[in-house]
């Protein structure tokens, strides 16, 4: 009686990845594999594979980063079985501290993944990652529009200019801006300067605003219910809610509140 193997073969593959190359360790169930180095795309990785490991089951992974979750969903449409994990998450022996190099940090990637330690994190929809990128957009412009509001009042201190007792806030009302934009200095120069950053100024806060706008009304359309469930809790307002919608994504994906304080850095 003739028996046939029905099991397939794995091959894990550990990558670093950066812009301009990827560094990558192979290994299988039975032997360990070698390093190389191939162009920054996941299809150059899967020509690699078609060609030495044909029919091979692939468990592939790499640290997150910069270069996002987009090579994971081409993975994931290859039929392979990817993770996208934690920098430090990723055990490293003492001497890994101080011998850091790419093909270093792929070999430690296929070795934990081979051993099954790795656990990835959560990877959000491409619609929902698109509006995380708008809410952090928002939240560099308040930073933005933070820091000219501080180099206003700078300037104005560095010319012996007393801001009026009813404006010395942090609050700009519009009154207050009228001030701002009625002021005149001895000299053109300053004139100039000035005007300049009246501009910045009035160019960021129309930015924030119409940013805030768009991120409100897309929540409130597309994630009504949990919108307005988070606006019911006290103390949270509309961009408070967007934030963790964008952040956190969907909560019903936590099992209890100990795994949610976790996730966000929480020690209750």
């Amino acid at each position: 009686m003739k028996t046939k193997d029905t099991t397939r073969s794995k091959l894990f593959i550990g990558i670093d990845v950066h812009k301009r190359s990827w560094k990558i360790r192979t290994a299988t169930d039975l032997f360990d594999g070698s390093s190389l180095t191939i162009p920054p795309d996941a299809f150059s990785l899967k020509k690699y594979v078609d060609r030495h490991f044909k029919g091979y089951t692939v468990y592939c992974c790499y640290e997150s980063g910069c270069c996002g979750f987009s090579h994971y969903r081409h993975f994931i449409s290859f039929g392979w079985h990817a993770k996208v994990v934690n920098p430090a998450d990723v055990h490293r022996p003492a001497k890994a501290q101080f011998q850091k190099t790419d093909k270093i940090d792929a070999r430690m990637l296929c070795k934990e993944l081979k051993d099954g330690r790795l656990k990835g994190i959560h990877v959000p929809s491409i619609e929902r990652e698109q509006l995380r990128c708008l809410f952090r957009r928002r939240n560099e412009l308040v930073k933005e529009h933070r820091k000219i509001k501080t180099q206003i009042k700078m300037q104005l201190l560095y010319l012996g200019i007393e801001i009026p007792k009813p404006f010395d806030n942090s609050h700009w009302s519009h009154n207050f801006r009228d001030w701002l934009r009625n002021l005149t200095f001895e000299y053109p120069t300053m004139d100039y300067c000035f005007e300049t950053r009246l501009i910045t100024y009035e160019y960021i806060d129309k930015q924030k605003r119409d940013v805030s706008t768009k991120l409100l009304a897309y929540c409130r359309k597309h994630y009504k219910k949990d919108y307005y469930l988070l606006r019911s809790v006290p103390g949270v307002g509309g961009i408070v809610a967007c934030g963790l919608l964008c952040e956190l994504g969907d909560l019903r994906r936590f099992k209890n509140f100990k795994q949610l304080a976790s996730y966000v850095g929480l020690v209750p």
